[in-house]
């Protein structure tokens, strides 16, 4: 399983971004998908998660200001970056859980990060 993250980039601080992130392969299920980030000297943290069931999760620091979404038929998961902030700066990783076959446990995949910068 590959995923392909894109939309990264810069933005000016009350701006927007929107980052995707597609999975292909071999894939019988996606339980979940969803971004995290990392800052410099920053551990990795949640930013926002959607499952198949549509349920989402968002960290505090960005709820009311970004959406997830996904499409099903595409494998594929959207996050809308809105009136974003310099503290959101930081390279943002797309992560999926995925069941490749109806007998395996889900496994976690993770993209190359993309990133996202806010200037002030």
């Amino acid at each position: 399983v590959q995923l392909q993250a894109s939309g990264g980039g810069l933005a000016q601080a009350g701006g927007s971004l929107r980052l995707s992130c597609a999975a292909s392969g071999t894939i019988f299920s996606i339980n979940s998908m969803g971004w995290y980030r990392q800052a410099p000297g920053k551990q990795r943290e949640l930013v926002a998660v959607i499952t198949g069931d549509d349920e989402t999760n968002f960290a505090d620091s960005v709820k009311g200001r970004f959406t997830i979404s996904r499409d099903g038929a595409k494998n594929t998961a959207y996050l809308q970056m809105n009136s974003l902030k310099a503290e959101d700066t930081a390279v943002y990783y797309c992560n999926a859980k995925v069941q490749r076959q109806y007998y395996l446990a889900p496994t976690d995949y993770w993209g190359q990060g993309t990133q996202v910068t806010v200037s002030s």
